[in-house]
């Protein structure tokens, strides 16, 4: 029997921050048919928040540093101003979104990530997805909008990052969609060349991935966007694109595809 499709989206900081672009990307969002799912991230929204409360933000290799004080504010960001923010302009565009946390409805279960060479802090990394309960939204026609918060089940909310959720529930929602995982960002792809925005890199595999990631091509943040693909491949997602916001309205713009 063939699996219905589903749509798992994820977008992050470029587009949440350009309200202008935020708009535009709920109105193509919600005219997407069938069932979907947006996560999002908030990241810049949360910085800019620390640095209005007097809190300092620290980063390593582009992963922030959680400590309780940021924890406090990136819970207050993503789940509250972003996740609402959004919520909102999608039921403007009568799309009956829904937002959510990880601990709502118990549907991600992380740990918190344990110290080696680095103590993140409060960072989740996650453990299980209940696809059922999300299951449940799709059928009476609700998208469900995921923030980058997490729980581990005793109280603990953690903060996670979003393209690796966007990845876990793609994976979970596996079993009973044909799932199509799209990365949204600002630019048109994965480039060849940093200061050349049309150098769209259209097809990766695990190969050419290897030689790229080799050659320091895909480097820093683009490494574990990329894993994450390649996790959610190998896990029985159908496709996985990475793209700008235009592509959420017209496939055939140039982007980049992975593949196994």
């Amino acid at each position: 029997m063939e699996k219905p499709k589903l749509l798992v989206a994820k977008i992050g900081g470029n587009i949440i921050e350009n309200q202008e672009a935020l708009d535009s990307f709920l109105k193509d969002f919600s005219k997407v048919e069938g069932p979907k799912i947006l996560v999002h991230g908030g990241g810049k929204s949360a910085t800019l928040m620390a640095n209005k409360l007097g809190v300092k933000t620290e980063m390593i290799d582009g992963r922030r540093i959680t400590s309780a004080q940021n924890l406090d504010i990136v819970i207050m960001t993503y789940a509250g101003l972003v996740n609402k923010t959004i919520v909102s302009g999608l039921q403007k565009n009568d799309c009956n979104a829904l937002g959510l946390t990880g601990s709502d409805a118990n549907i991600i279960m992380a740990e918190k990530r344990p110290i080696q060479f680095i103590d993140y802090g409060y960072v989740g990394d996650i453990l299980k997805v209940d696809d059922k309960v999300i299951k449940g939204f799709l059928k009476l026609g609700i998208t469900p909008i995921f923030c980058a918060v997490t729980h581990d089940g005793n109280g603990q909310l953690l903060n996670t990052n979003a393209d690796t959720i966007a990845s876990e529930i793609a994976v979970a929602m596996s079993k009973s969609f044909e799932v199509s995982l799209f990365y949204c960002f600002e630019l048109k792809g994965v480039l060849e060349n940093i200061n050349d925005k049309d150098s769209v890199i259209e097809h990766i595999d695990l190969n050419k991935y290897s030689k790229l990631r080799d050659k320091e091509i895909i480097a820093d943040g683009m490494l574990p966007k990329l894993q994450n693909c390649f996790d959610a491949l190998q896990k029985n997602v159908n496709k996985v694109h990475i793209a700008n916001a235009d592509f959420i309205k017209d496939h055939t713009i140039k982007h980049t595809i992975l593949s196994l």
